[in-house]
């Protein structure tokens, strides 16, 4: 299933990987689970605010609105993350059953039954562009729904490529 959502969130991505990354997710992630199931991007671009309020959840905001305890959820402060120059995209299965959807992140499962974890389905699909996969980190912090394409940058040249103004005319976007 194509999701409109996805869609969206992939326009947001950094011009020299949107068009790659549309591709694969219409061509072969919206094809590959079963009826029941689709793939969700849950995140592309993120702005340097929006890297900061993440990263200050379960550091400097210990708590939920409804009080619950919250965990640190990344590593990677405002300019330290792929995401801020759309370079990295986050997903999330989304099962529907009987009209009620749910966000699946448990990487084994198998609910088209076809014998591969539908996490690593979606995973070779995206590691044909060459995307580079959180589920396969072993030294850093594992990151089954993280995806980047970095063209062999750091962040750290990302981030002073924009600070210089070395970006693509009207956007944000480092030129690389």
């Amino acid at each position: 299933m194509i999701d409109k959502i996805s869609i969206e969130r992939i326009n947001s991505l950094h011009p020299k990987i949107r068009d790659i990354v549309g591709n694969i997710y219409v061509d072969e992630v919206s094809k590959v689970l079963g009826v029941d199931t689709f793939c969700r991007i849950a995140y592309g671009l993120r702005t340097f605010k929006e890297q900061n309020e993440l990263y200050s959840l379960g550091r400097t905001k210990l708590f939920s609105p409804n009080g619950k305890r919250l965990g640190i959820v990344t590593n990677a402060k405002a300019g330290q993350s792929f995401h801020n120059y759309g370079l990295a995209w986050d997903i999330v299965l989304i099962r529907n059953v009987q009209g009620k959807q749910s966000a699946v992140y448990e990487t084994a499962v198998d609910f088209d039954k076809d014998g591969v974890s539908d996490w690593l389905e979606v995973a070779r699909c995206f590691k044909k562009i060459n995307a580079e996969w959180g589920g396969d980190w072993k030294g850093k912090l594992y990151d089954a729904p993280h995806f980047q394409i970095t063209f062999g940058r750091t962040w750290k040249n990302l981030l002073e490529l924009k600070r210089s103004g070395n970006v693509i005319v009207g956007t944000e976007y480092p030129i690389i």
